[in-house]
């Protein structure tokens, strides 16, 4: 049962950031002007960052190597299109769509269309799920293999973090009663974060957790859960707070309870988005100095490239940890909304 719970959720994230991320309007934008022979730090490290058609490998963005994604495209005028991003290359396009120089599709006469494609971020979620699913079905063969012994091997170190999901953060946070239930979402969110956080960290590997759309669909999650789960007692303190006067009620307290309900999940999003791509960011711009300082010279470039590759490796190693820091942080704060929509009334404020 547990393992439908997870899978439910994986393919409810998939389905639901493939549409909130790539559903997309055609809109006109201005082509971009000529590339600068000068070194550009700002576009070198959007083109890293940013969501693309295409899995960059290697080499350069312009001729280096690439693996092209699948392209998914629908308009009532032409229906379904499904061809690979490598047509783009094209210079009149395809099928009636381009890439402007922003990277983004658009249709002939500016006609709207929905964008379904798989993109880097959406492979790299495909990615984290699959890696997931492995890990739990593995340890769940070795529990069944070896059922009352001690762990051993993988087991012995994806035991740990799901005890310690368990005991410390879902029991913890919701209470005996009702943890049981929600163990399986707050696996599920801790292992594809962490999982996620660590892949972004392998260099030509997508950051999947540094896309605002991921973030915000793991965001919409929770708020639709928690939506859903509230009690009573919740909701009579969200809308109608006991013992309070009903004009204070109507003009303050109510309207801010309200917001906050919907606040808490956009903490989320913000918290985890901003921690891994600022990361991602700093450790780009510590790399981006080395070509900088070297249009002044290849002396500059030589002499910086050590104490800038320092810096970039210690931020690294910072991230390993933040991969685990926002993966818990995130998992405890969800269990912490859930246990405060099933709370139960205290027995002097039931009397």
């Amino acid at each position: 049962m547990r393992i439908r719970i997870r899978l439910f959720t994986l393919i409810f994230l998939l389905f639901g950031f493939s549409f909130f991320s790539n559903i997309t309007f055609a809109a006109d934008e201005p082509a971009k002007a000529e590339q600068q022979e000068t070194f550009n730090p700002g576009k070198f490290i959007i083109d890293h960052v940013t969501d693309k058609y295409e899995w960059h490998i290697a080499g350069p963005h312009e001729g280096g190597i690439s693996v092209p994604l699948p392209v998914i495209l629908y308009s009532k005028g032409k229906g379904l299109d499904i061809f690979l991003s490598s047509k783009f290359e094209e210079k009149e396009g395809y099928h009636g769509y381009k890439l402007n120089g922003e990277g983004h599709i658009e249709a002939e006469g500016g006609a709207s269309f929905y964008d379904f494609s798989i993109t880097k971020a959406v492979a790299g979620i495909f990615l984290a799920s699959i890696l997931t699913v492995l890990i739990f079905i593995s340890v769940a063969r070795s529990y069944a293999r070896r059922e009352g012994q001690a762990p051993k091997g993988f087991q012995s170190l994806i035991e740990p973090l799901i005890i310690f999901v368990r005991d410390d953060i879902a029991k913890q946070s919701i209470g005996e009663k009702h943890y049981k239930r929600f163990s399986p979402l707050l696996l599920t969110l801790f292992f594809f974060i962490w999982i996620s956080n660590f892949i972004g960290l392998i260099p030509s590997m997508p950051g999947v957790m540094g896309n605002i759309s991921v973030a915000f669909t793991l965001s919409a999650i929770v708020l639709v859960i928690t939506l859903f789960i509230g009690n009573k007692h919740y909701w009579q303190h969200i809308l109608w707070m006991p013992g309070v006067p009903a004009w204070v009620k109507i003009c303050l307290l109510t309207p801010i309870e309200i917001i906050g309900v919907f606040q808490r999940p956009f903490v989320l999003m913000i918290r985890v988005f901003a921690n891994i791509a600022a990361g991602h960011i700093v450790i780009l711009s510590f790399v981006c100095l080395i070509f900088v300082f070297s249009e002044k010279g290849d002396a500059g470039g030589w002499g910086f490239a050590p104490i800038s590759m320092a810096f970039a490796l210690f931020m690294n190693a910072m991230e390993l940890l933040v991969a685990f820091l926002q993966a818990f942080v995130f998992t405890l704060l969800t269990a912490m909304y859930i246990g405060s929509c099933l709370e139960e009334p205290h027995h002097a404020e039931n009397h």
